[in-house]
């Protein structure tokens, strides 16, 4: 019980940045995870995969809303990047291209929003 309202309080007091950190990290581990199973573990590889397309889908769209406060330059890198993204995971699950490009993405992110000196793959 402690716990549960332990983490009902940190998700009511973390900052949107924070939020965004963990969930890279959630789907970057996912991802790595994925990226060392079993080529043959099709389930594993495909939920990540697309856990991890579903995240920069939903970035892009929240880019594309003209009432996001970030730089215009900065929002259409984000959906640029989510474009990326989308092609690289279809050549990832064809078995063309490999996890390494999508996990790397992802930590680059993930240092922006954490800023200097934070890991980039959270324990």
């Amino acid at each position: 019980m402690g716990l549960q309202a332990y983490q009902q309080t940190a998700q009511r007091t973390e900052s949107p940045r924070a939020l965004e950190y963990r969930l890279f990290g959630q789907v970057t581990r996912a991802l790595i995870a994925a990226s060392q199973s079993d080529p043959k573990d099709f389930g594993t590889r495909i939920d990540a995969l697309g856990w991890n397309r579903q995240m920069w889908a939903t970035l892009a769209t929240t880019c594309s809303d003209p009432g996001n406060g970030l730089p215009v330059a900065m929002r259409a890198s984000i959906i640029s990047l989510s474009l990326f993204v989308s092609r690289h995971t279809s050549e990832v699950m064809k078995g063309d291209e490999d996890f390494e490009t999508l996990i790397d993405i992802n930590k680059m992110i993930m240092q922006g929003l954490g800023g200097a000196g934070t890991e980039a793959v959270p324990a």
